[in-house]
């Protein structure tokens, strides 16, 4: 019987032989994360343990990114804990400050996760990997101690639930909608403990900043990753950003699936989740009108470069609605130099926009623009459960760059052909 991707991928890294779902194999491990939420916790179970060194100094990351620049005292502790660790044991891929950005964007970008890669860290949408071919998932903050010290996990090898994408992309549809309209298909458990692995023709009209947002969003639905195959878009990718030469990762031809969705993306509309669950997802046509306060342009979803580009070519020439906040967050540095030359940020500035520094900001109610009591969000974030941005009378509603863009224009909901 032939292999999925990821049976494939955790068959490279454990000396087991793989028979199928539901197989626990001990795996070794290429890239440890953590953030500086996450990883104190992670570093007091490192000391418990009685550890003295990680594994691997130059495969452990450590990104400063949720609670940057510091909003109290508290997260300066927070912060304070990682970078003293980061120093004793002189880890390689330490980031804060100005060489820091949000972290799902950063490592791709700067090539230390890629393809036929097994990647753990403590934070659930470590899954965005999985775009690059990597089998990458989240863990908790004890495990991620364990993997710094042994350089290994455990793992249930996962089911697959095929995704076949086809048709065309209309305009203002792409990775954001596709991703929301699967999790409103098949819900936020639909993919529980499950590898999605996304396949078809439509594939080639995806871009690699498509594909990480699909699989940013994998856990959304429950999913234990996201996983594209590496073909050529990813090999350019990963030479791009100094990973490497790669090889082609397809599935085999007689894999066994437990589902197979088809998708035909030809009459898609954008799409909006509604509160307080990402399977809340509409066409944008079904709630156009819906008035907002605040619009969020930014998070390890939709922060990349051809997102800001997307989201200023609707707003060039237009201003932002007096009764509402726009907030742009650059997901790197890089991203934020890029769209400082193309000019993308004097197009914000001059709509009215604030432009925020690459950090995680109000996504997981950090700071940076959290939420009052009865105010409502459009915002280009994976997640709005209640109370997620602030009040927990307060409202989110998830989309695309396009939709958030064209929302902030109008003050309402709004679709971004009607700009």
């Amino acid at each position: 019987m032939g292999k999925t991707l990821a049976e494939k991928l955790l068959q490279s890294h454990t000396q087991d032989k793989i028979e199928g779902p539901g197989q626990i194999v001990k795996c070794s491990v290429d890239v440890v994360l953590a953030n500086d939420i996450t990883a104190p916790l992670a570093i007091k179970s490192f000391y418990q343990m009685g550890a003295d060194k990680v594994f691997d100094n130059k495969k452990v990351v450590l990104v400063c990114d949720h609670f940057t620049p510091n909003k109290d005292i508290d997260s300066a502790e927070q912060v304070k804990v990682v970078r003293e660790f980061a120093k004793k044991m002189n880890i390689l891929h330490y980031y804060e400050g100005g060489n820091s950005g949000i972290e799902h964007a950063l490592l791709p970008e700067l090539g230390i996760v890629g393809p036929n890669q097994v990647v753990v860290g403590a934070d659930s949408h470590t899954c965005t990997y999985g775009a690059l071919g990597a089998f990458a998932t989240g863990l908790g903050s004890t495990d991620i101690a364990a993997a710094m010290v042994l350089g290994e996990v455990w793992f249930k090898v996962p089911s697959t639930i095929k995704v076949v994408l086809k048709g065309k992309l209309p305009d203002f549809v792409g990775g954001k909608d596709i991703i929301l309209y699967l999790i409103g298909k098949i819900g936020v458990d639909g993919a529980l403990y499950k590898a999605l692995e996304f396949g078809g023709p439509l594939l080639n009209s995806l871009d690699m900043e498509a594909r990480l947002t699909i699989s940013n969003m994998a856990i959304e639905a429950g999913g234990k990753t996201g996983l594209f195959p590496v073909d050529e878009i990813t090999i350019k990718y990963c030479e791009e950003s100094g990973f490497g030469k790669v090889k082609p990762l397809v599935p085999d031809s007689d894999a066994s699936y437990e589902e197979v969705i088809e998708i035909d993306t030809t009459h898609l509309s954008p799409q909006v989740a509604c509160p307080h669950l990402p399977e809340n997802a509409k066409p944008v046509e079904e709630v156009e009108g819906i008035e907002v306060d605040q619009v969020v342009i930014g998070s390890c979803t939709n922060g990349r470069i051809s997102d800001l580009r997307a989201a200023a070519k609707i707003i060039k020439g237009h201003k932002v609605h007096k009764d509402v906040r726009l907030l742009i967050f650059p997901a790197t540095p890089k991203v934020y130099l890029k769209a400082l030359e193309e000019g993308l940020i004097k197009i914000f500035l001059e709509a009215g926009a604030v432009i925020c520094p690459p950090t995680c900001g109000p996504c997981l109610g950090g700071h940076l623009g959290i939420l009052a009591s009865g105010e409502r969000c459009v915002a280009t974030t994976n997640r709005n459960f209640k109370g997620r941005m602030g009040s927990l009378d307060s409202e989110i509603y998830l989309t695309s760059p396009e939709v958030a863009a064209a929302t902030a224009i109008k003050g309402k909901i709004t679709h971004p052909k009607n700009v």
